[in-house]
């Protein structure tokens, strides 16, 4: 996983150039009707229910937009929200208010929407010893937002993307000649470049799980699109040597029947690319 520091950084970006695409060279809208020294104040109103996510986020972003800004948080992340909630005030310049309002709405509507979601997963599997994981299938240039979200909805985190860790998928397998080439390889590389990183490797069927317990190094198996029984049968045969994880379109209704399989992790990607946001406003008091 990626250090806090880098994970620091991509949430300046993302709050860095969300501003440049959505501000540019002024708010117009506010500019005109708006003097410069008018202040207000307005509330957070939500008009849905849920698991709220990007209370800290909007700080960061109000902060940024204008350090003069005072908020007065209600409702912290994590927490169950309801129609009519106010979640917080926000008071200072009414220009900058207006300037910061749509990225703290987008963000916090879709962060609320994917925290919500991963609720439903880590109650789903209440009892059992799997933890709900996301996936690299996020929103292009917002991936820290999300993968933020499923962490304030109680599941876990997944690789961040490409350089973090090592996940040898079926196209890896393919082109390398097959799983031991793949993972051989894998660790020549590693050495060579001096790299520590964890091995995940995807199994398409019980001979490549054979294969792959066959070698040294491997930190997780990924159990692809295996049915139930097929996955108790590889979680049988692993046997603890390494870690476990389902996916393959494991669904809320499916994952529980999967976490009673014996898996350590399942992931899935509707996590994050598979949410309605919820209904948030920001209203001038």
């Amino acid at each position: 996983m990626i250090s806090k520091e880098q994970f620091e950084k991509e949430i300046e970006l993302i709050i860095e150039n969300a501003i440049r695409e959505d501000v540019g060279p002024g708010d117009h809208s506010s500019l005109a009707c708006i003097p410069q020294n008018a202040t207000g104040k307005a509330k957070l109103l939500v008009k849905d229910e849920g698991i709220l996510a990007g209370v800290e986020f909007a700080k960061q972003v109000f902060e940024r937009v204008d350090s003069s800004l005072q908020m007065e948080i209600v409702i912290n992340d994590g927490e169950k929200i309801k129609s009519k909630d106010i979640v917080f005030y926000v008071e200072g310049s009414s220009q900058s208010i207006l300037k910061a309002e749509r990225l703290v709405l987008n963000a916090m509507q879709r962060m609320s929407a994917i925290a919500t979601k991963t609720k439903t997963f880590v109650d789903k599997l209440e009892g059992t010893k799997a933890k709900i994981l996301d996936t690299r299938k996020t929103t292009p240039g917002i991936r820290a937002l999300e993968k933020w979200a499923v962490k304030i909805g109680g599941g876990e985190n997944h690789r961040f993307a490409l350089y973090d860790m090592i996940m040898l998928k079926d196209n890896h397998i393919d082109f390398a000649g097959g799983v031991k080439p793949a993972i051989r390889k894998t660790l020549d590389y590693l050495r060579e470049n001096d790299l520590d990183l964890k091995i995940i490797v995807e199994a398409r069927n019980m001979s490549e799980i054979r294969s792959i317990l066959e070698m040294e190094g491997v930190h997780r198996i990924l159990i692809d699109n295996f049915n139930y029984e097929d996955t108790k049968k590889a979680v049988q045969l692993i046997d603890g040597k390494c870690q476990t994880e389902s996916s393959g379109g494991i669904t809320l209704e499916s994952a529980r029947k999967y976490a009673e399989c014996g898996v350590d992790y399942i992931s899935s990607g509707a996590l994050t690319h598979s949410v309605y946001n919820l209904d948030l406003s920001l209203k001038a008091m």
